[in-house]
């Protein structure tokens, strides 16, 4: 949530630390929504910055996880997200 919020204030660099270093703490503890979360997170960072292959790439990390932990309100979020590069 601490890059979410630096992500809001502007300062992405920031958030993509955080996100990062929550990450390999989700995959640790195999807490497999948590890293779905994460990584539609750190997707949404990168296309907040232009970088559309990289959200994408991040999104298509996200997207099995949402499904295989029956996250259907996530899958959707991830799906869309997914569209809205592809929209730009």
């Amino acid at each position: 949530n601490i890059g979410l919020v630096y992500d809001s204030l502007g300062e992405k660099q920031t958030a993509l630390d955080y996100l990062n270093q929550a990450l390999p703490l989700s995959r640790a503890v195999e807490d497999r929504g948590g890293e779905a979360t994460t990584l539609n997170n750190i997707g949404h960072v990168y296309d907040s910055l232009g970088e559309k292959q990289t959200a994408l790439d991040y999104y298509n990390q996200a997207l099995p996880l949402r499904r295989a932990v029956g996250d259907r309100g996530g899958e959707a979020n991830t799906l869309n997200n997914i569209g809205g590069v592809y929209s730009d």
